[in-house]
């Protein structure tokens, strides 16, 4: 079995949060090429390109952002492993998961300044789909979640409902044929709304794409190639014209939102934490 060594995925995760190789190189304290030579080597035990090439600077694949994902959760682990070795016991680390394009910069602002106000918490935030945030966090990988579900795992600690919208051009339904749509996963609860909508409204509908991140979905939306389902405050954040209801597009059902705490963070830090972005999220809602 083929093994992949962590200093690998470690220079590939500094050049995807440095969002350049020669910061990446100067962080560290090797040089460029090296950087370029390590990155090579993690592609050819993967087998595939991590950066799309054809995309203005340091720009990930649908690949690369699952490579990503894993390798911070594989980085965290090392590094904890160290921690017990160095320091004799667990680091007080937080973990913490989002959905894409949801309130990122809301959560981000609000997680350092906590950070900042604990410095002895270690604060590590992944960014994935919400059936995989629910799915990791039932397997116990996150301390706190923010997600829609509509199998929820535990009752969330806040909770509150947000609107999902349609999202595309009128020129895509200009046409008879099958409403084109931009999806991600078959796991995935925009994907489930979307359908759920257009069958109960009895309109044929077809996949027109289907992606790896949001990111994907609205360029295809930008480009004219389809509609999509997303949480209207994602849509309306990526710039895309935003579509609540038309006759060929049913209005979508609003999803019950919830930030969900790890059993023993409920009179902790990290509920201090949630308060304050549910309070935050609430007040943009």
């Amino acid at each position: 079995m083929t093994n992949i060594p962590t200093d690998l995925l470690r220079t590939f995760i500094t050049v995807v949060d440095l969002r350049s190789f020669t910061r990446a190189s100067q962080t560290l304290g090797v040089t460029q090429p090296a950087v370029s030579t390590q990155i090579k080597r993690l592609q050819g035990m993967i087998g595939a390109e991590l950066f799309d090439k054809s995309a203005p600077g340091v720009t990930l694949t649908a690949k690369g952002e699952a490579v990503a994902a894993r390798a911070r959760r594989m980085l965290s682990i090392n590094d904890q492993i160290l921690d017990l070795s160095t320091n004799g016991g667990a680091v007080d680390r937080v973990r913490i998961g989002i959905p894409p394009h949801h309130y990122e910069s809301t959560i981000f602002r609000l997680v350092a300044e906590f950070r900042a106000q604990h410095p002895e918490l270690h604060l590590q935030i992944a960014s994935e789909p919400t059936d995989t945030l629910m799915r990791e966090f039932r397997r116990g990988d996150f301390d706190m979640v923010l997600g829609a579900a509509d199998e929820q795992p535990a009752p969330p600690r806040w909770s509150w409902t947000e609107p999902f919208a349609w999202a595309g051009n009128a020129d895509v339904l200009a046409s008879n044929g099958p409403v084109p749509l931009a999806v991600i996963g078959e796991g995935s609860l925009a994907r489930r709304l979307a359908v759920k909508a257009l069958e109960e409204a009895g309109e044929p509908y077809e996949v027109a794409y289907l992606g790896k991140s949001f990111i994907g979905v609205a360029e295809a939306v930008r480009a004219g190639l389809a509609v999509a389902c997303w949480a209207k405050e994602g849509l309306v954040g990526a710039g895309l014209n935003v579509v609540d209801e038309t006759k060929r597009l049913p209005r979508l059902a609003d999803v019950a939102v919830g930030i969900y705490l790890a059993a023993g963070h409920q009179a902790s830090a990290v509920e201090e934490l949630g308060g304050k972005i549910a309070e935050a999220i609430r007040t943009r809602s």
